[in-house]
């Protein structure tokens, strides 16, 4: 019995739920003025809570046959006949706020009409002399866009100029880099036959040095030890 309460209550609760959406839908179609898409959209919208509202209301008539007091069972076949009775009248609103949004947009409608043709009216009236000066504006504006271009061209030609200078300066720092690699490559042999000329230097004295003192050696050997 408690579920049942529960699920009589939150019925109720999502019909209350739809109603007031129903009624804020006409509000706003009431007061729509345009255009014809944004009205339709309002009366889809309309269209789907009416069948949500329809739904939860026979839900909440089968509740109500299905209570096992008949007490709460007139209770609520009561509230369903209210509940229908409010669906009626948000009908009897939802054509009524269609009736005036569709007089709205009419009116609108054939006001944009009537504004268009005062401004065709208006340009067909135009003088000799708004033409002219018309004319001269656009003059004036393509000059404008001739000079503006005339700089644009004029600044590529100075980009294109900085960009070769700049080609031939690179260009020439690699050639010099270049020549100092070679430089620096000739100086690289040149220390190493250095290194190998001094290295034979010093192994000649080396020997010189030792056949000197070997020969001094033997020298005195024979003045020194004769016998030997």
């Amino acid at each position: 019995m408690a579920s049942s309460d529960v699920h009589v209550r939150v019925c109720e609760q999502e019909i209350l739920k739809y109603d007031l959406e129903i009624k804020a839908l006409i509000q706003d179609i009431n007061e729509c003025t345009g255009p014809q898409s944004k009205l339709t959209e309002l009366n889809t919208n309309v269209k789907k809570s009416f069948h949500n509202l329809r739904l939860r209301i026979q839900d909440f008539e089968q509740m109500a046959m299905e209570q096992d007091k008949e007490s709460d069972k007139q209770a609520l076949i009561s509230q369903v006949q209210g509940h229908r009775k409010q669906m009626l009248s948000n009908q009897t609103g939802w054509r009524k706020a269609n009736l005036a949004s569709k007089l709205s947009v009419d009116n609108m409608e054939k006001q944009a009409l009537l504004n268009g043709a005062d401004i065709a009216v208006r340009q067909r009236k135009m003088t000799k002399e708004g033409l002219a000066q018309t004319t001269s504006d656009i003059t004036e504006n393509l000059m404008s866009i001739s000079r503006m271009m005339a700089q644009r061209v004029q600044q590529s030609e100075e980009t294109m100029t900085s960009l070769a200078t700049s080609s031939r300066t690179i260009q020439e720092t690699n050639d010099e880099f270049k020549t100092m690699t070679g430089t620096i490559q000739l100086g690289r042999k040149l220390i190493t036959k250095y290194n190998r000329r001094e290295l034979t230097d010093k192994l000649l004295i080396f020997l010189a040095i030792a056949l000197f003192l070997a020969t001094v050696l033997y020298i005195l050997k024979k003045r020194l030890f004769p016998f030997l």
